[in-house]
């Protein structure tokens, strides 16, 4: 495939035949970067969808292409679960795109077949702060995602992960991966305890 080289900010392809994509990305920022990153690479055309719904609904307007770069933090449901529709479809090219290099994200991608996994530094909010700058910081209660959160709230509840995952539309995967993060946040793997911490942080109610 095309190979990209970075001098002096500037990016350099050495081209090779080109191809096809779809960039499913939430943040629309972040979405803008794949696409003209895609086409430095070589992309004669790029389709784009912010949502698992849109995503499937562009899969079968425009049937399977060269390649697809999929983000794994939808705000509608599971990029992995899409990921492996899209794959069963006939898209045999996948990257995975994901805020952080948690290891059950990484072997859930995996093991689901993707080429590629990209560490973004972003979530569906946009890029994280860099270091030295003002923003939510990435480790306890304040680190919490909105996702997190509404994980994090339904074992509150009691909720089962199953449970959770039928509620969010989330495998059980991707709900132990949430959980993961969740306890390397709050410094505790213990469900109870995460809870009480979050309570006590005013992150949940």
């Amino acid at each position: 495939m095309t190979a990209l080289v970075e001098r002096s900010g500037t990016a350099h392809a050495f081209r090779t035949a080109r191809f096809t994509a779809m960039a499913v990305v939430a943040h629309p920022g972040v979405r803008e970067a794949v696409v003209r990153r895609l086409h430095v690479l070589g992309a004669a055309e790029v389709a784009e969808a912010a949502s698992v719904a849109e995503a499937r609904a562009r899969a079968m307007a425009v049937g399977p292409r060269d390649l697809c770069v999929i983000d794994l933090a939808l705000p509608d449901g599971s990029g992995l679960a899409l990921l492996g529709e899209l794959r069963q479809a006939g898209w045999s090219r996948c990257v995975a795109l994901s805020p952080g290099d948690d290891p059950y994200s990484v072997r859930a991608a995996v093991a689901a077949g993707v080429k590629g996994f990209v560490v973004t530094g972003s979530t569906q909010d946009g890029p994280r702060p860099a270091p030295g700058t003002r923003g939510r910081s990435t480790s306890g209660p304040d680190g919490l995602s909105a996702r997190e959160i509404e994980v994090l709230s339904l074992v509150a509840q009691g909720r089962s992960n199953r449970d959770i995952g039928g509620e969010l539309n989330l495998s059980a995967l991707t709900v132990k991966s949430h959980l993961a993060r969740i306890a390397r946040k709050l410094g505790t793997g213990d469900r109870a305890e995460m809870v009480a911490v979050a309570l006590r942080a005013g992150v949940i109610s």
